[in-house]
């Protein structure tokens, strides 16, 4: 298993933090990559070769690394411990806001900016002008200080781009992209389909590619990813681009429609079957749409990633910056993705990389599944009926294979579940709701968070059993 990358490198996709989860947007370090900060522009070639879980300030000349940042994280947070120890009896209930405890006027603070200030002397000047600062608690002082610094001081964190904070990340501010799936249901759903080395996982995923990610990334370029789907055009796993795969864990990656697997488990020539699945792929080439097409003139989608500089100079109210999922009829005509494209711009190793997820298998490959069969099976469709499908998706799996189904209602699994209860196809039903609370961890103020979602869907599974009369000579 390939080690964990811990330093951004050129051409890489990164997740940038501004702000303290103000403003999350995922990049693609190339020469010419830039973020908005503010009201500055700033290269993101200071990144490359800096370990991931870096802090950043914005300087005269760009991003600069703050070296500094957790002591001084530490001593705020020091001292907001043992303020209310020494401060039991200061409140803030003589304190009146009427905009004249400052004596710094915005023409100064324009003026220090000319003049080359850093942000961080900025907030320290305008502590010391305030005539109301060294009254209120230190709670208080503290929330002033953090409020003037993501003003005059952003901070931008550097994260790597992992399963956990893809799925954060759309979940946080574009949840309908990925089917509402929370980062705990879809741990759930890898935990229930026993996804681990060397297995070989059937998935129906129609939330962008997060869980053929999620599951590439568990298996760490061992086993097989087998991403099926409905009809002739493939779903979009067009997220699987930000992971940051290796060369490994995309091969592992194949796409191969539903009927051509169904066929080989129905057929009794293996053989004929095989071919008929090859014919099929050579004719519709939209079976293999990341290697088959590419364009010689890059051509506009509508992923977020290579509009970065326009919506951060448009000044629009969206704060976030993820790439949405390209719908299928732009897959099939592009071949490509944004972050691809950034990738083959600048002659980086990355994008070629990218382009081998989502592969036909073998024939070889194909002969072993339609055999021995899929070690387990996850299904994400919130927006289809599972009832319809998972029936030909079980025969797939071999015998005491689990299975996981998510769905962001309860119904559609309630009606599934019967379904096969009835059938007698699997054992071990049950349907789970997934549920999370997020706490607030500091000294003297821990509590859970004020707001919090409370809605996570909810997942089927079960364990595929053998029965005679249901599969029809499946073996």
């Amino acid at each position: 298993m390939a080690a964990i990358p811990r330093e951004a490198w050129e051409g890489c996709s990164v997740l940038l933090d501004i702000n303290d989860g103000d403003r999350l947007a995922f990049f693609r370090l190339t020469p010419a990559a830039t973020v908005k900060v503010g009201n500055r522009t700033c290269s993101l070639q200071p990144l490359v070769g800096r370990p991931f879980g870096s802090l950043f300030s914005v300087g005269p000349s760009g991003l600069v690394p703050c070296a500094d940042a957790p002591s001084s994280r530490d001593d705020t947070t020091q001292d907001a411990a043992d303020g209310p120890s020494q401060d039991e009896t200061r409140d803030n209930r003589s304190l009146v806001d009427n905009n004249t405890a400052q004596n710094l006027s915005s023409d100064d603070i324009e003026a220090m900016k000319r003049d080359g200030v850093s942000g961080d002397e900025i907030v320290e000047a305008l502590i010391a002008n305030s005539s109301t600062f060294g009254k209120k608690t230190v709670f208080s002082q503290e929330k002033y200080k953090l409020k003037k610094q993501k003003k005059y001081a952003p901070k931008v964190l550097l994260r790597r781009p992992s399963t956990r904070s893809i799925c954060e990340t759309y979940f946080k501010k574009s949840p309908a992209r990925t089917g509402f799936m929370r980062v705990d249901a879809l741990s759930l759903l890898l935990s229930m389909a026993n996804v681990g080395p060397y297995s070989d996982v059937l998935v129906v995923d129609m939330v962008g590619g997060l869980v053929v990610g999620a599951v590439a990334e568990r298996l760490g370029g061992t086993g097989y990813v087998c991403s099926t789907y409905l009809g002739s055009a493939p779903s979009s796993i067009d997220i699987i681009r930000m992971y940051n795969l290796s060369s490994d864990m995309t091969t592992r990656i194949v796409q191969a429609p539903l009927s051509d697997l169904c066929s080989l488990q129905n057929s009794g020539d293996v053989s004929s079957g095989l071919n008929d699945s090859i014919q099929g792929e050579a004719q519709e080439p939209t079976a293999v749409p990341v290697e088959n097409t590419q364009p010689s003139v890059p051509q506009p989608t509508d992923t977020a990633v290579p509009d970065e500089k326009t919506q951060s100079s448009k000044e629009q109210s969206i704060d976030i910056d993820i790439p949405e999922p390209l719908l299928d009829e732009h897959v099939n005509q592009d071949g490509n993705s944004s972050l691809d494209s950034k990738g083959d711009e600048d002659g980086s190793s990355i994008g070629p990389k990218s382009l081998k997820a989502g592969k036909a298998p073998s024939p070889e490959r194909m002969k072993y599944w339609s055999e021995h069969g899929f070690s387990s099976l996850i299904v994400a469709a919130p927006g289809h009926d599972v009832e319809s499908f998972v029936a030909d998706l079980l025969p797939l799996l071999s015998y005491s294979a689990p299975f996981a189904i998510y769905h962001q209602y309860l119904q559609p699994l309630a009606t599934c579940m019967h379904s096969l209860q009835v059938s007698k196809m699997a054992l071990g039903l049950q349907i789970s709701e997934p549920w999370l609370r997020e706490y607030q961890v500091l000294p003297s103020r821990t509590h859970p968070h004020m707001q919090m979602n409370a809605f996570g869907g909810y997942i089927l599974s079960g364990i595929r059993i053998h029965n005679g009369d249901a599969c029809n000579g499946s073996k």
